[in-house]
């Protein structure tokens, strides 16, 4: 009983929310389709919006070489972050230095 209760919620939010009606327009749409589409799978996501899997390809790709790139650049930044870290370090060495040489002669 408690299923078909949430059986029955389900199906009652898919249409709702328009899910139902999108999925039956594209269905028909299909069924209509004198020559059939080789990929049924590709001609439903295309027409619900997505991208094709050749698109959805080139993306992953894109998105991996985009990833490749800011993983360089972040290691460039944090090795320029170090670098800038040690010269302050070394200025702030340098400059005590001076300050305390600095007394030694004023005495």
């Amino acid at each position: 009983m408690e299923r078909e209760a949430k059986k029955e919620a389900f199906r009652k939010y898919l249409e709702s929310s328009g899910v139902l009606d999108a999925l039956t327009k594209v269905l028909v749409a299909l069924y209509e389709e004198n020559d059939k589409p080789s990929s049924a799978l590709e001609f439903v996501q295309q027409k619900l919006g997505g991208p094709s899997i050749s698109e959805y390809e080139k993306l992953q790709a894109e998105k991996s070489d985009l990833q490749l790139k800011y993983d360089e650049l972040f290691a460039a930044h944090r090795e320029t972050c170090r670098e800038l870290a040690e010269l302050r370090n070394l200025k702030l060495t340098t400059s005590s230095k001076e300050n305390t040489d600095g007394d030694k002669f004023k005495n």
